[in-house]
């Protein structure tokens, strides 16, 4: 298939080399990916200044395109300007920390398989439960076959799978399990700080986790050391509630 690889680590990171190694084997891969880290930038798209792209060589060969946006610029720039034909599959990752619960809404890797979804484009993002670690083996043994099985039956138009990976080596991984969004939060807070001019600045900084009391949500799948596989749909309307505003007398 034709591959668009992209992130929102920013195209140096490690989980972008290490899915592009286990992809480029049996697919034509193109990256385009941010310059820098670009994480918990959501669906923001760069609007008010332009946009430029450099070529990026890794270990001495080309790797593929930095953009100087966020991951859905990537998303829209490669498919619009980059890739001629367009690509058949967008992959968003390897990135860094799970995207479960409402940290799906925030995420940037997710959303630049939505961006994809969105072109009318399967898309995949992936996500590994961990900050730090260097061993992405269960991520990379499990992407291929997803992908083949996406080659057999497709997704549904304007569908994208959110999936998220246990840290822990590829033959501990226990299974997968299809879940559904969760609502597991993080509960924030922020740091106030001085700068050396006595001005006052704060930090945002994470607390504590409110863990999700559905068991078939997709973080409890990972604390479990299963592979989370979610189907997300772009469309944010609560069609239950719909109907109900209609009645109001508005």
């Amino acid at each position: 298939m034709r591959i668009l690889l992209t992130n929102d680590d920013g195209i140096y990171a490690k989980g972008i080399e290490a899915l592009y190694l286990s992809l480029v084997r049996d697919h034509e891969v193109t990256v385009v990916a941010p310059e820098t880290e670009q994480s918990a930038v959501g669906h923001a798209i760069t609007w008010l200044h332009p946009l430029r792209v450099g070529s990026v060589y890794r270990n001495g060969s080309f790797f593929g395109y930095a953009l100087d946006g966020t991951p859905a610029d990537c998303v829209k720039i490669a498919v619009t300007e980059l890739m001629k034909p367009p690509p058949e599959l967008v992959v968003s990752g390897i990135n860094l920390g799970a995207n479960v619960g409402v940290n799906v809404i925030y995420s940037g890797t997710v959303s630049a398989a939505t961006e994809g979804a969105v072109l009318g484009i399967p898309s995949i993002a992936v996500s590994i439960d961990s900050f730090t670690t260097r061993d992405f083996s269960a991520a990379t043994h499990f992407i291929p076959r997803l992908i083949r099985r996406i080659e057999e039956e497709g997704l549904p138009r304007g569908v994208s799978l959110n999936v998220n990976v246990p840290d822990i080596p590829a033959e501990r991984v226990r299974g997968v399990k299809v879940t559904h969004q969760g609502i597991r939060q993080c509960l924030e807070s922020y740091d106030q700080r001085m700068d050396p001019r006595n001005h006052v600045y704060y930090w945002l900084k994470n607390s504590a986790v409110k863990e999700d009391p559905h068991p078939s949500a997709d973080s409890n799948a990972i604390a479990e050391h299963y592979i989370a596989v979610t189907p997300i749909h772009f469309d944010l309307t609560h069609y239950p509630f719909l109907e109900k505003v209609k009645a109001w007398d508005l």
